[in-house]
């Protein structure tokens, strides 16, 4: 190209100067050069431009107009390296953020993949407390149709994170798990496990929860807990009847001695007779001795929405129908939170085992204030009870189980000042269970 222009220059006459289009040249070896290539051709194209020119060359003029020539063909060269070393450089940088862009779409994708996938319910919640984001795992917990969940209010469902968000002014950032009670869209009660954290975003703080429903293994701790406490109470019992065996055999010594005599009045075995039947009477009466467990303030409130959560799947397995009404404002009771809810247990695995024979399967658990106590009243329409005066005895004829449940849930109660007694009803049954508010306790 050099050579063509230089040629087009020497053959045309004429003071034309054509100096100017060895810019060509500058500007495609300008984009391929190196810098001391590129001052090495505009040398050549300035001494051509010189020698082809009709301008007369002298030393003042000539020397400036070659230094010109010189200047705008480097610089011509200079600036379409730059432009092209710009350009290769913003379209490396352009692939850069592709790829990152596609590396970062594909990990999103795995990410939604995962959290959708997840057995753990996730939620994200603005600082508001609303929610911008639920799996469907969330959905299925909540009992909320499938995206439905987001625009909904966190704390309806989790109270418990209430606490967390009101921290978001004071700009700390939270990383824990704790233990909480939830609530479903239909008001059903559960037990869960949140891990939690908090972070902040241009938009503003944010809220990552991820929930598990703990329900199940509470259940099964409370009802392996009964379990063992039957059995324990079963070996407390045993030693109880050996002593009645031990009696019975000198009754029946004593039985057989007189039926041997042939007489009655006067004789001294049978005064003995008289003597060990008050025995066994006094030992078939005998309690169980207070319990060894300390009695504490227990939230009323708390521990009957977690026999709530224990209940309900056996309750809705037997189709009944349940009404729970609990007194707001209760003050915390006087009581061991195991054996109260031992009690509780107890009292409507028998109603349930007694509205499975009938019909109308109704069950009404109310806890108000009463006087200076609290009253617990565990009622049913399951036909009532034949005999009450035995229903607080151990053996009873008749139990479908060992017949210790409520000998030993009155035992229970009476450990730590509470009380257990049975009232008739129509056509149905009620267990009520007195418990003294633990302020008033304190006061005394």
């Amino acid at each position: 190209m050099i050579a063509a222009i230089a040629l087009v220059d020497w053959l045309v006459v004429g003071e034309i100067p054509l100096g100017f289009l060895y810019l060509a040249p500058m500007l495609t070896v300008g984009g391929v050069l190196a810098p001391w290539q590129i001052a090495g051709i505009a040398a050549t194209c300035t001494f051509l431009a010189e020698i082809f020119g009709d301008l007369q060359w002298t030393l003042r003029t000539g020397l400036s107009r070659d230094v010109l020539y010189f200047a705008a063909f480097f610089g011509t060269g200079l600036f379409v390296r730059e432009v092209s070393r710009n350009r290769r450089t913003t379209l490396e940088q352009m692939r850069e953020i592709e790829r990152q862009s596609d590396a970062r779409r594909e990990a999103e994708e795995q990410l939604r993949i995962l959290i959708e996938s997840s057995p753990a319910a996730i939620v994200t919640a603005d600082a508001n407390g609303r929610v911008l984001m639920a799996n469907e795992a969330a959905h299925r917990l909540l009992a909320m149709p499938q995206g439905e969940l987001a625009g909904k209010t966190i704390h309806r469902y989790l109270p418990s994170l209430t606490n967390v968000v009101r921290h978001e002014a004071s700009r700390q950032f939270f990383r824990s798990v704790m233990q909480a009670r939830g609530q479903r869209e239909d008001g059903e009660t559960f037990l869960a496990d949140i891990c939690f954290s908090t972070y902040r975003t241009n938009a503003g703080s944010r809220l990552t929860a991820m929930v598990l429903d703990t329900s199940e293994e509470f259940r099964t701790q409370e009802v392996s807990g009964l379990h063992q406490l039957l059995a324990g109470s079963r070996i407390a019992i045993s030693a109880v009847s050996h002593e009645i065996r031990n009696v019975s055999g000198a009754i029946a010594a004593v039985h057989q001695n007189l039926a041997h005599s042939g007489l009655l009045a006067g004789n001294k075995d049978f005064d003995a007779l008289g003597n060990l039947i008050s025995a066994l009477e006094r030992i078939a009466s005998i309690n169980l001795r207070q319990s060894t467990n300390q009695a504490t303030e227990v939230d009323l409130n708390a521990l009957i929405d977690e026999l709530k959560i224990v209940v309900t799947p056996s309750l809705q397995e037997e189709n009944i129908e349940a009404r729970w009404a609990v007194e707001a404002g209760l003050p915390p009771v006087w009581a061991d939170r195991p054996s109260l809810m031992q009690v509780f247990l107890n009292l409507i695995t028998n109603s349930v085992r007694a509205l499975s024979k009938g019909p109308r399967r109704l069950l009404s658990v109310t806890a108000r204030h009463s006087g200076n106590q609290i009253v617990v009243e565990f009622a049913d329409s399951g036909g009532g009870v034949s005999k009450p005066e035995h229903l607080f005895r151990p053996f009873q004829g008749g139990a479908e189980a060992t017949g210790l449940g409520l000998y030993l849930s009155r035992a229970f109660m009476r450990s730590f000042g509470g009380e257990l007694h049975y009232q008739p009803i129509p056509n149905g049954a009620c267990f009520i269970v007195n418990l003294t508010p633990a302020l008033s306790s304190g006061q005394d």
